[in-house]
């Protein structure tokens, strides 16, 4: 693992959490598919050698039982979906180096290898624990086969995970009160042997990892206190047909054990990998030093598979002799219309639906990787897709294009036989800079951004010059204006290509550059533009109105509709009506919103509440609280002292500068001896800290 600017002179891999072959895919998934290909794409502007690889879950409960239900076997099953996948994101762009399955051969036998590995080195041990047994149907009870209470926060939870109340992951036996999902009658514990990873001699090699881990915050911090808390072993054995087989030695007797779904799943990303060396070559691409020797490794997942990429995976990979992730970077949810993304509820944006809307899959591209940053919560609805295509898409970065590319061929047939400015050039250098810090800081928003306040620029730049103006009394000065533009365009095509490839390609042909824009590494930007190119035409299409409303209408009709179905399923059959999404490891969807307050509060009560803009200028955490840290905030008429319980939950040291919002008027508190006076806000259990969209001044007032 790494600390080496991108780019290195060592070959990176970026991959992204596997989905789970067992449902059609919906635009929560695709946040965390796009992202980690426009993250690859962003690290090849740089120079970086870079593979994208991924591969279908094909194993685990979820994809046992919606076979069952389906009457079909499990691999028939996972690889109906699995093709889907493989049709599906190319379909948006996203384009994988090697895009395998867990069942295959490559995975099977490297899985097996490693478990061996780390069963020699003394890493796997039996133990006979208690696992839910259904009497009725006269088997064990894996995982998703058993419902019940956690022992942890009292909310009901699957048999590995308490996916309603706090996401603890839970081992075969933990669960109270437990239910077969297959009968629904009561369940009982019975004794079993089982393996188990003994993760909890990795506590102090896991705390180092941490230290050294670059990503998203949320992935550095939240693991810390699952450590802190002590870490329990794994139980890395379930009871199914459905899976790998744990690898027994000779000399073992076998048993009607699988390997649990977290062991294989994410060795496929080092078998992907390995496929692809197959494929192309170890001197095109070589496996073996990205994931043994040097390589540079980025997971992007989503958020709620954090303590799976952040402790069992690494601990795996130091027992067995492999390299550690360098980087792991978190997604966000994504809301519908401000709710909970519930497919059971319909209330999402499939991916085959926007399709069949006609949109340009870089529309999605661009709304989801540039709407907040990788590990918020990103919203979506149709109103504010059609707002951010239609502002900074059409209005900024189309119209740049159409409006320079069309002035420059009308007059001088391409590029005028000009060199580009000194204030021209710096100013793309400074573009290229900020792509170069937003890719070393996983800051997906802050690469689009770039691009996008390049072409604004060249909007200024063009409007200031007025060069229809300068054609004849000036026309050297007007040739210098549409040169300029015409690097401006180019460059902006090569900084918004990992956002929206097919968009950027367009535009390079326009200005009669040969070749894929893909190719193109970030000083290209400054590379004067062919001569000569041809009459070019407008790039992006106004969403309008009537379509946006009908698209709402559409949404709503069918939530309501789906609604109206559950409810009279819930009725008829005890279904629970909000039965867990499995679609996908890589996390998209959360149904666990606080509910609205019925108390209302008047207008003269919110204006006594003086909310002002801050920012952080030191934050360090408080000795002896677990989450707690001591922020200096300056609010423009001074700086105040703030205890804040984020220590868990952000990487202090790159809180200062950062801009926030405070509760100025709260009454001061002592937290840990330490007084705070007043209250940053933040938002869910992630401490999303609030902020200003734009250039609110330090010290403004929130109205």
């Amino acid at each position: 693992m790494s600390t080496d600017e991108f780019p290195t002179d060592r070959p990176a891999v970026v991959t992204c959490g596997l989905p789970y072959a067992n449902g059609d895919l919906h635009i929560g998934h695709l946040r965390g598919y796009i992202g980690a290909d426009a993250f690859r794409r962003a690290l090849e502007t740089l120079g970086q050698e870079t593979a994208y690889v991924c591969g279908s879950d094909m194993h685990g409960t979820p994809v046992a039982v919606n076979a069952e239900k389906e009457g079909v076997a499990p691999e028939a099953f996972a690889l109906e979906w699995h093709e889907q996948y493989e049709e599906t994101f190319p379909q948006f762009n996203v384009d994988f180096d090697n895009y395998g399955h867990t069942h295959d051969e490559t995975n099977t036998d490297l899985t097996k290898e490693i478990v061996r590995t780390l069963d020699e080195r003394g890493y796997v041990y039996e133990k006979e624990i208690q696992v839910a047994y259904d009497p009725e149907a006269d088997q064990y009870l894996p995982d998703r086969y058993v419902e019940g209470t956690c022992p942890y926060c009292g909310e009901k939870a699957r048999g590995d995970e308490c996916d309603e109340g706090c996401q603890r992951h839970l081992e075969p036996g933990e669960v109270e009160d437990p239910t077969s999902t297959i009968t629904g009658n009561p369940a009982e514990y019975r004794n079993r042997s089982h393996k188990f990873f003994e993760v909890s001699e990795f506590s102090d090699y896991l705390s180092e990892f941490l230290d050294g881990l670059e990503g998203t915050s949320n992935a550095r911090n939240q693991p810390r206190q699952w450590i802190e808390d002590g870490l329990q072993d794994w139980c890395i054995t379930r009871d199914m047909d459905w899976g790998i087989d744990y690898p027994h030695g000779d000399d073992e007797d076998g048993d009607d054990l699988v390997l649990y779904v977290w062991v294989d799943a994410p060795i496929e990303y080092i078998s992907s990998t390995k496929q692809y060396t197959e494929r192309v070559g170890a001197d095109e691409y070589d496996w073996e030093r990205v994931w043994t020797e040097d390589g540079d490794i980025v997971h992007v997942i989503g958020r709620d598979i954090i303590q799976h990429h952040t402790i069992f995976w690494p601990a795996m990979l130091e027992g067995a002799g492999y390299n550690a992730p360098r980087a792991v970077a978190a997604t966000g949810f994504i809301t519908i219309n401000g709710k909970g993304l519930s497919t059971s509820r319909n209330r999402a944006i499939w991916a085959k639906e926007y399709l069949e809307e006609g949109f340009h899959p870089d529309l999605l591209r661009y709304y989801l990787t540039t709407t907040g940053g990788l590990q918020q919560d990103v919203d979506f609805s149709w109103d504010a897709f059609q707002e951010k295509v239609n502002g900074e898409l059409v209005g900024t970065v189309g119209n740049f294009w159409y409006r320079s590319l069309l002035f420059a061929y009308r007059n001088y047939e391409g590029t005028p036989d000009e060199d580009a400015s000194e204030e021209v050039s710096e100013r793309i250098e400074a573009a290229i800079g900020d792509v170069r810090e937003s890719v070393n800081g996983y800051d997906l928003r802050g690469v689009g951004q770039a691009a996008t306040r390049l072409a604004q620029f060249g909007n200024e730049y063009i409007q200031r010059n007025e060069p229809w103006k300068l054609t004849d009394d000036e026309p050297e000065k007007a040739a210098q204006v549409i040169r300029d533009c015409v690097q401006i365009a180019k460059a902006v095509a090569v900084l918004l290509e990992p956002i929206t490839p097919d968009k950027s390609q367009a535009l390079w042909g326009q200005i009669g550059e040969d070749g894929e824009v893909a190719n193109a590494h970030l000083e290209d930007a400054l590379q004067s533009p062919p001569r000569n190119f041809d009459e070019p035409g407008e790039l992006f299409e106004k969403i309008e109105d009537d379509r946006v409303d009908e698209l709402g209408e559409q949404l709503e009709a069918r939530v309501a509709t789906a609604s109206d179905d559950e409810g009279e399923e819930a009725e008829g059959d005890d279904t629970p009506a909000d039965e867990p999404d499995d679609t996908a490891d890589s996390g998209s969807e959360t149904d666990g919103l606080e509910p609205l307050l019925d108390e209302r509060i008047g207008f003269e009560d919110f204006q006594n509440v003086d909310i002002r803009v801050g920012r952080i200028e030191t934050a360090e955490g408080i000795e002896g609280a677990d989450d707690l840290a001591r922020l200096e905030v300056d609010i423009g008429f001074e700086i105040r002292q703030v205890v804040a319980g984020i220590k868990q939950l952000h990487d202090l040291d790159e809180l200062p500068g950062t801009k926030c919002v405070l509760l100025a008027n709260m009454e001061p508190a002592e937290l840990f001896g330490v007084e705070s006076n007043g209250m940053i806000l933040a938002a869910g259990e992630e401490a999303d800290l609030l902020t200003t969209h734009d250039d609110a001044e330090i010290g403004e007032k929130v109205r």
